[in-house]
């Protein structure tokens, strides 16, 4: 019989954080505390742009659109957030979605599977992800869970289980 297997990866669909990101958009727009700071939020190339008239306002516009984020089930860890700079009068802070899992950061989820997960289970790098392999479904299903009890600085899904 033949191996069964999963892949690890760490990927964010574009068009929740489309979809989070006109959210945002349309409370600053609509919110009382909002009225007359200048706040806005969009997309500046692959990065998203948050502007306001104040340090306080920028953040809090990153706040509302990381609420809407985790409403849509798009994991924080994936946001890379900057600090807010001075440009001119107003404040802007940039953000940007992080995908894939680094090459060092892949080794340590093979160390972590090799180390503590069930003896038959191989990982292996391909890329920006990882396959884990076993002859048994059960050892499978206890790496995902290994893995789900860590608490890793960036997003992990579970693709492709055969």
């Amino acid at each position: 019989m033949a191996d069964s297997s999963f892949d690890i990866v760490s990927k964010v669909e574009r068009q929740e954080v489309d979809n989070a990101l006109n959210q945002t958009a349309k409370e600053i727009s609509q919110r009382y505390d909002f009225k007359g700071v200048g706040a806005s939020i969009s997309w500046s190339g692959e990065k998203i742009l948050m502007e306001a008239n104040s340090e306080e306002r920028v953040k809090a516009v990153l706040d509302v659109f990381e609420t809407k984020l985790i409403k849509r089930g798009i994991s924080l860890k994936c946001l890379d957030a900057g600090e807010p700079q001075l440009s001119g009068k107003e404040y802007k802070l940039f953000a940007s979605i992080e995908e894939g899992i680094s090459q060092e950061n892949a080794k340590k989820v093979a160390k972590i599977i090799r180390d503590e997960g069930p003896k038959g289970a191989k990982a292996q790098v391909q890329g920006e992800e990882l396959r884990v392999s076993s002859k048994s479904r059960d050892d499978l299903q206890a790496i995902i869970a290994l893995l789900k009890g860590k608490d890793f600085d960036f997003a992990l899904q579970f693709v492709n289980y055969r």
